[in-house]
């Protein structure tokens, strides 16, 4: 896939990201505001925004989770139009990029996994941003493989898993297991 391709990828996930964000901390406003204020993405008992917006979880850093995201999603977005438009990013950035969206990933999977067992309930707007942090993760990924390491044995074992596609099979086990809990949990 050209790399330009990818940068699309890339950029299309971060504004779904960047939305389903933006929509959750103008919910989460609401709720400072007025606690028993109706929310829209309160679809069911298991769907419920309020139950996720209301738990010490959603703002783990002092502030709402969905401000660190805007900021990711954000940041990420500009990274993707640069390389749509050709444009040329360093081996320093697109690595920090990389491994920024890998911390989210681990980040993404300790909240969902919160929200499911310990809060007993799952946000719309996290699906939809953990669904792009992984495709923006799997993305990065294959923009930077090669440049991961400079060791011999490292490269060839890094293009042998993109070319088997096994990086793929890895972002995919990861959702499975998020789809796996929501199961185990409210099925």
């Amino acid at each position: 896939m050209k790399q330009s391709n990818i940068y699309k990828i890339v950029s299309i996930s971060s504004l779904v990201g960047l939305t389903a964000s933006f929509f959750q901390l103008l919910d989460k406003l609401a709720i400072l505001k007025n606690p028993s204020t109706p929310l829209i993405c309160n679809i069911n008992s298991v769907f419920s925004c309020s139950n996720i917006l209301n738990a010490w979880q959603s703002s783990v850093f002092g502030f709402p989770n969905s401000i660190m995201c805007i900021i990711f999603f954000a940041l990420i977005i500009s990274a993707g139009l640069i390389g749509v438009n050709n444009g040329i990013i360093n081996r320093q950035m697109r690595l920090f990029y990389m491994w920024l969206s890998f911390f989210f990933v681990g980040f993404g999977f300790w909240y969902l996994s919160q929200s499911i067992f310990e809060v007993g309930a799952m946000c719309i707007y996290c699906v939809f941003c953990y669904s792009a942090v992984l495709t923006i993760s799997g993305s990065l990924f294959r923009l930077n493989y090669t440049e991961i390491s400079k060791n011999k044995t490292v490269k060839k074992f890094l293009t042998n898993m993109v070319k088997n596609q096994i990086d793929i099979l890895i972002w995919i086990i990861i959702a499975l297991v998020i789809i796996g809990e929501l199961i185990i949990k409210f099925v």
